[in-house]
């Protein structure tokens, strides 16, 4: 992703008549990224199973991500607001699921969900607390099911290649909106299905139109792995 830039507005706050300083977050739309586990691991760099196993052959939420419409992004917008897995006590077996890591070593996951929060959900703690910033992601993994979505359209994860237009037509047949995809390449040099980006809106309650793609570029054809 591109160049960061100042998050914080400063604002006066009318309160029972007493004006305060708030600091509130700023930005124009919401990155929800969803990452299939099979090109992780399919790479040069090697991946490690969580703790809790081998992670279901689904995609997996990498992460809910506020962004500017030039395409920067604000970044840990609150040094004070630290990852507190007492918030989302409620949500840890949903999570261990749907929003596994991959990275080796092996761990219980906390490293990458407070990785996640402190650069990522600071920056729109105004809208979305700690707890909410991670039941709305995994609300959205419920309610957009993208390997529902490809199957329906014939694409699988079996090692095929399939061209990158089939694959945005079948999520945009599903959800209406266009995505943008990512790809990465396994150790022969393919190109493969790495994570899906589909917009949100600032209250990250609806899709929409992304107002702008990250960078990068995918072959016409790509693989789609195991897993």
């Amino acid at each position: 992703m591109m160049n960061m830039k100042n998050s914080m507005l400063v604002k006066f706050v009318w309160l029972m008549g007493i004006a305060i300083v708030c600091t509130c977050q700023d930005f124009d739309f919401f990155y929800f990224v969803q990452q299939w586990p099979g090109s992780y691991c399919d790479s040069n760099k090697s991946c490690c199973y969580p703790n809790t196993g081998k992670p279901a052959s689904d995609f997996s939420i990498h992460g809910l991500w506020p962004n500017y419409n030039d395409g920067s992004y604000p970044s840990n917008c609150d040094p004070d607001n630290h990852f507190d897995p007492s918030q989302i006590s409620n949500l840890t077996r949903r999570m261990q699921r749907e929003w596994p890591s991959l990275a080796c070593p092996s761990s219980d996951n906390l490293r990458f969900w407070a990785h996640e929060w402190n650069k990522h959900g600071t920056c729109s703690d105004s809208i979305l607390n700690q707890h909410d910033y991670f039941a709305t992601a995994l609300n959205l993994k419920e309610h957009i099911n993208l390997l529902q979505i490809l199957r329906h359209a014939g694409i699988e994860p079996n090692g095929e290649l399939y061209s990158l237009a089939s694959i945005k037509d079948a999520i945009k047949g599903g959800i209406g909106y266009d995505a943008w995809i990512e790809c990465n390449t396994d150790p022969s040099g393919n190109n493969q299905l790495y994570q899906v980006y589909l917009c949100l809106d600032t209250s990250a309650s609806k899709v929409i139109d992304c107002p702008v793609f990250p960078h990068g570029k995918c072959n016409s054809k790509i693989e789609f792995p195991q897993f």
